[in-house]
């Protein structure tokens, strides 16, 4: 229970900005959330994201975490939705890069076939041309030439978080064009 009542102090206390009440949190609870993570996604990677993700976010939510009865149920039920909505995000990323790849034509009898993938070809490349510079780098490194997030930070030299924003960005301004053109059609 005195475990309880300090961490409730902890809060109390970095809901006033105190960075060392948050530090200590962090030190008593990161381990074993990084553990629980790891155990559900298997990947490093991801791990280490949901995690970084999760203490950004209590710490942007400081002010309102004196509120929390139980902490470590709080700090495992949000990194278990950082987690699903991680899965969410990359799910989504790759039907958007599925449909964003150039279909090739498999047989010049499928005229109709074909005729649709131009036209799809076409308006792929107009969205992805009218993304600034950067973005449209970023989105034809992964579609196109179908680099990890990874090998496109190190080729840019850029962060990975940067690369993350700039594709998923791109890759949503892709589908809300290729929707507005298929309704208008």
């Amino acid at each position: 229970m005195s475990s309880q009542l300090d961490e409730r102090q902890l809060l109390m206390n970095m809901g006033n900005d105190d960075r060392e009440a948050f530090n200590e949190l962090y030190r008593r609870h990161m381990s074993n959330v990084y553990n629980y993570v790891h155990l559900m996604c298997k990947s490093k990677e991801v791990t280490e994201e949901v995690v970084q993700d999760l203490f950004v976010k209590v710490w942007l939510n400081r002010y309102h975490l004196y509120k929390v009865q139980f902490f470590k149920s709080y700090i495992f039920r949000c990194a278990q939705n950082l987690l699903l909505d991680q899965i969410r995000k990359q799910q989504l990323e790759s039907r958007t890069i599925e449909k964003v790849k150039l279909p090739e034509a498999e047989d010049s009898e499928k005229s109709d076939s074909t005729l649709i993938c131009k036209e799809f070809r076409k308006h792929t490349k107009d969205a992805i041309d009218k993304l600034p510079e950067k973005r449209k780098r970023i989105v034809e490194l992964r579609t196109h030439d179908e680099l990890s997030l990874d090998e496109i930070a190190e080729q840019l030299s850029i962060s990975k978080s940067v690369v993350k924003k700039q594709l998923y960005s791109g890759l949503h301004f892709v589908r809300e064009y290729l929707h507005k053109v298929d309704n208008i059609g």
